[in-house]
């Protein structure tokens, strides 16, 4: 749900909070659920610049505003979940944003996808912690 709503919202330019109203309404999500889909669409929207910095770090050959929607918005909502939530696994992000991309994308779009996407976690692997 959080992608349908940053597809929308990168499309139309509505309202954050009209658009996910009308997502989640009648939806079975529950309440964490639902929580959690608002705070990953947020977040994207408050990190937009940084998303889009991490993104053409690692696409270098393609300007992020000429990337298709559906990689863009794919690319800026598991960027931002490998960046900034923490909350999920870094394989299991990069496997939904990749079987998202299957379903939604172009015929390259799954592999352009994995490989920003692990050339990123690579990168944030030899970072030091701290």
């Amino acid at each position: 749900m959080a992608f349908q709503a940053l597809f929308e919202l990168d499309a139309t330019r509505h309202n954050a909070d009209d658009v996910l109203g009308a997502l989640l309404e009648g939806s079975d999500l529950g309440a964490s659920r639902e929580e959690f889909t608002r705070g990953l669409v947020a977040g994207v929207q408050e990190h937009s610049k940084d998303l889009d910095a991490q993104i053409q770090r690692f696409a270098p050959a393609w300007p992020v505003e000429q990337l298709s929607l559906v990689d863009r918005c794919l690319l800026r909502l598991a960027v931002y979940e490998l960046t900034v939530e923490h909350d999920t696994s870094p394989k299991v992000v990069i496997n939904e944003a990749v079987e998202l991309a299957k379903l939604f994308g172009g015929e390259s779009s799954p592999r352009f996808i994995n490989g920003v996407l692990g050339s990123l976690h690579d990168a944030m692997q030899g970072e030091p912690k701290g």
